[in-house]
């Protein structure tokens, strides 16, 4: 496509919509390459618009992929205020077993149907976890860490409460959590040729891996479950 101006050939040059083009390309093509494999010129090809528009909007390919995942990220805080939200209206639910519980269900299954529903961004994090997450150091002081605040605060009034195994380290639990359901969710193809004739995502099979996230999480963290 011949896009060298700052107009895209047949309509006026849009910023917002452009710069939404852009990252939903990047997104696609960061989850299909890695940061390292991610070629901008790929980019600009699926989102229509041309590589200087590109640096123009987001300066290099580093600053790009940490629009990506700063968008992913605003969007995983919109859930989490949805998770936190009973938290607002009822102190106890960090000192009292049942309705932790109950919290602790309702965080794992958003995690898990956060990353069904967003598969590239889950793809992103599996070549970050390929790669040793190097390319994540140097962005993840631009991403919001409130959300690990919120946490952390609400685990550490469990434990006060005698709700969590004294040993247990919650947040590295929920990233454990995290991995275990991108691995499940990216590895349809796998379950395909190990288990042939076998339906790897109906929504029965999802649901038990969903369930399975949850039981871990609720198992490793909770004293008595």
């Amino acid at each position: 496509m011949d896009d060298s101006g700052p107009e895209r050939r047949g309509r006026t040059h849009d910023a917002e919509g452009a710069r939404k083009a852009i990252l939903d390309a990047a997104e696609e093509v960061f989850a299909e390459h890695g940061f390292d494999g991610a070629r901008v010129d790929a980019i600009a090809k699926l989102s229509g618009y041309n590589k200087s528009l590109i640096f123009q909007y987001f300066g290099d390919k580093l600053n790009l992929y940490a629009e990506v995942l700063r968008r992913a990220d605003k969007q995983g805080s919109e859930l989490q205020g949805q998770v936190f939200a009973p938290l607002l209206v009822d102190a106890t639910i960090a000192t009292d077993a049942g309705k932790f519980r109950t919290f602790l269900e309702t965080a794992a299954r958003a995690l898990f149907d956060y990353m069904a529903k967003n598969p590239r961004i889950a793809r992103i994090f599996l070549w970050e976890q390929a790669e040793g997450w190097q390319t994540y150091a140097k962005i993840a002081s631009r991403l919001d860490t409130e959300d690990i605040a919120q946490f952390e605060e609400v685990f550490a009034r469990a434990k006060s409460a005698g709700l969590l195994r004294p040993n247990v380290e919650p947040l590295i639990l929920i990233i454990m959590a995290m991995q275990m359901a991108m691995s499940y969710l990216t590895s349809g193809p796998l379950y395909q040729t190990l288990l042939p004739g076998r339906e790897a995502f109906s929504p029965d099979v999802l649901e038990r891996g969903r369930e399975l996230v949850v039981d871990f999480i609720l198992h490793e963290m909770l004293i008595d479950t």
